[in-house]
C-alpha cells in the first residue's frame, strides 16, 4: 500500500539531468528534492581540473522549492594529450615519472613550465639526498700523451651507474681533470686532484639531455636531480710519465672506452731512451692488466713499510707457536712466510699472469 501511494505522488521530485562535456561524450545524473548533493560529469577523454557550483532553481511543482547543487568541470588536455607530454618531458630530462607528472599537472600541462618546474624541484631533492649514502658508481679515465687522469664518480645504485647521462658526466670530469693540469710541468708522479677543486671549475657538457657550460658542482646537482639519487665525485688523480715514459692503462668490466669498475694506471720510464714506445706501451698495458687481477700493495720490498711487515710479522709468528716447536725452528716459519706474504703485496715479487715468471724477470 505505501508502495502504491508513493506511486501515485508527481514523478517530479526526481529530476533526470543529462550533461554535456566538450568532448562530446555525456554522464548521467540525478537529484532528488529536499536534498542536495554534487554530481560528477565522468568522461572518457579529458581530465577534471577545474571546478565551479552552480546553482539551478527547480520549479516548486517539482521540487516544491528545492534547490540542487551541480559540479560542473572544465576538461583540460585530453588523456592522450596527457600521456604524449609525459612522454616528451621524461625524454628530455630523464627525471622519475611521478615527478614528471606532478609538474605537468601543478603547471597545467605547460610543458616548457614544468621543465623549468622540474629543475627547481630537483635541486632541492638533491640537496636533501646528498648525506645519503652513495657506494656504486663508476670509473672514468682520460689520457693524453704521457698523462692520464682517474676519477671516481659515485651514485647510491647500479642502475644509476649504467645510465648514459651519468657515464657522459664521469667522463667529463676525468677530462676537465686532465684539462685542469695540463698548463703546469711538472714531475713524473701521481698527483691527487682535491674534489672541492675540481667543483668549481667550468664543465661544458655535451649530452642532448643535459648540455651547456656550467661548474662541476651544478652539473653533479642537475645530474642527482634528475637520476634522483645522491651523486658524489670522491676522488681525482693525475698521472704523468716523462718525456722517455709511457702511461699505460687497463679498465676492467667496462661498458664503453673510458669507463670501467676496476682501473689499473702503470707508469713505465727508459733511462737510456732507446726503447720503442710501442712496445713499452704493449708491456705497460699488460702490467695494468696483472695490477688489476694481482692487486699488490706495494711497487718493491723495500716499499713495504716497517708498520705492515712487523703486523703481518706477529700474525705469523703467533701462528707458528701453536705449533708447539722451538723457537728456532718458530723463526725459521716466520721467515718463510714472510716470503709468500711478499709474493702475495709486491708486484715485482709477484708472479706475471701472462707467463707465471716472476714480474721482475718477465
Amino acid at each position: 500500500m505505501a508502495f502504491l501511494r508513493g506511486a501515485r505522488r508527481s514523478l517530479g521530485p526526481i529530476l533526470y539531468n543529462r550533461v554535456f562535456t566538450s568532448s562530446g561524450s555525456t554522464s548521467t545524473t540525478f537529484a532528488t528534492s529536499r536534498h542536495k548533493f554534487s554530481t560528477w560529469a565522468f568522461t572518457k577523454r579529458g581530465s577534471l581540473d577545474e571546478s565551479t557550483q552552480t546553482k539551478i532553481s527547480i520549479p516548486a511543482c517539482y521540487s516544491s522549492g528545492s534547490v540542487i547543487s551541480l559540479r560542473r568541470f572544465s576538461v583540460g588536455a585530453s588523456s592522450a594529450d596527457q600521456m604524449s607530454l609525459i612522454k616528451q618531458l621524461r625524454e628530455r630530462t630523464s627525471a622519475p615519472i611521478k615527478d614528471v607528472k606532478a609538474s605537468l599537472i601543478e603547471c597545467n600541462w605547460d610543458i616548457e613550465a614544468a621543465q623549468k618546474d622540474l629543475r627547481k624541484r630537483g635541486k632541492v631533492l638533491a640537496s636533501k639526498k646528498s648525506s645519503r649514502t652513495a657506494t656504486e658508481g663508476m670509473l672514468a679515465l682520460a689520457q693524453n700523451g704521457n698523462r692520464a687522469a682517474l676519477i671516481e664518480l659515485n651514485c647510491e645504485t647500479d642502475f644509476v651507474a649504467r645510465n648514459e647521462i651519468f657515464q657522459h658526466l664521469a667522463l667529463a670530469l676525468a677530462k676537465q681533470a686532465l684539462i685542469s693540469n695540463s698548463s703546469s710541468e711538472q714531475a713524473s708522479g701521481i698527483l691527487p686532484v682535491r674534489p672541492d677543486y675540481l667543483e668549481e671549475l667550468t664543465i661544458n657538457l655535451e649530452h642532448q639531455k643535459i648540455s651547456g657550460e656550467t661548474t662541476v658542482q651544478n652539473a653533479i646537482t642537475e645530474v642527482a636531480a634528475m637520476m634522483g639519487e645522491n651523486i658524489k665525485l670522491r676522488r681525482a688523480f693525475v698521472i704523468s710519465a716523462s718525456s722517455q715514459g709511457v702511461v699505460s692503462t687497463y679498465l676492467h668490466t667496462s661498458p664503453q672506452p673510458g669507463l670501467g669498475r676496476i682501473a689499473g694506471v702503470v707508469s713505465l720510464e727508459v733511462e737510456d731512451g732507446n726503447s720503442q714506445s710501442e712496445a713499452l706501451q704493449r708491456v705497460g698495458s699488460e702490467l695494468a692488466m696483472h695490477v688489476v687481477a694481482a692487486k699488490p700493495l706495494f711497487l718493491t720490498r723495500e716499499h713495504v713499510t716497517s708498520d705492515a711487515l712487523e703486523n703481518e710479522r706477529e700474525i705469523l709468528k703467533s701462528q707458528a707457536e701453536s705449533s708447539g716447536k722451538s723457537q728456532m725452528a718458530i723463526e725459521k716459519m716466520v721467515e718463510g712466510r714472510l716470503r709468500k706474504y711478499y709474493e702475495d703485496v709486491v708486484l715485482m715479487e709477484q708472479k706475471f699472469i701472462m707467463n707465471d715468471l716472476n714480474v721482475k724477470v718477465s
